[in-house]
């Protein structure tokens, strides 16, 4: 039967590969059709950041909560907020320890949730990993804009890449994200620290 919101996710996983590929050829140096790699990954990550918004709103709305959905959903962002951070480090836009301490994190939660199913409890997700996630795209989402137009952005890009405010929501972003990574991933050790001892 059609899922609407598995839908959605399903094609978010496909826009992860769209964004890979277009920075691996702009990486190489290959353009399609003209169009840099940087400006195609841009909005094939924005993309991917509605509808992750967008398929849990329907979900509930609509009443559509699966199980396929809770599994591949949650995999679905750390795909794209892994690859995104990833590629940033490699072009020296995000330090490398803030990349292993976002990927940690993931692993340490996803850890820590399925130790908690295995004893039958459900530990859903909560406002400190809504924060984070929503503080994460929006610092890759700022990085990948001064990479697809630079300095000569017209706005509304300009207000992220150029002068005092691009500076600003690049720290911002940043340092929520940081913050909020670890803030999140205490409250799920505390959440579950019955269940490890």
């Amino acid at each position: 039967m059609f899922n609407l919101p598995n839908s959605i996710t399903l094609a978010r996983i496909a826009l992860v590969v769209v964004f890979t590929v277009a920075l691996s050829l702009e990486m190489s140096g290959i353009r399609m059709a003209g169009i840099s790699g940087n400006i195609i990954a841009l909005y094939a990550f924005v993309l991917a950041a509605i509808s992750d918004w967008l398929d849990g709103y329907l979900a509930r709305k609509l009443g559509m909560v699966t199980t396929f959905g809770k599994l591949i959903d949650p995999l679905a962002d750390k795909i794209l907020v892994s690859a995104a951070f990833i590629f940033l480090t490699t072009v020296d836009k995000c330090p490398f320890w803030v990349t292993a301490l976002i990927i940690c994190r993931e692993f340490l939660v996803t850890g820590l949730r399925q130790i908690a199913q295995d004893k039958g409890v459900i530990m859903a997700a909560d406002w400190t990993g809504k924060w984070k996630t929503a503080f994460q795209l929006a610092f890759c989402t700022q990085c990948l804009i001064v990479l697809a137009y630079g300095a000569g952005a017209c706005q509304p890009f300009a207000f992220f890449t150029q002068g005092v405010s691009g500076e600003y929501t690049y720290q911002i972003t940043l340092w929520g994200s940081i913050l909020l990574t670890v803030w999140s991933g205490l409250h799920y050790c505390i959440q579950s620290w019955k269940f490890l001892r």
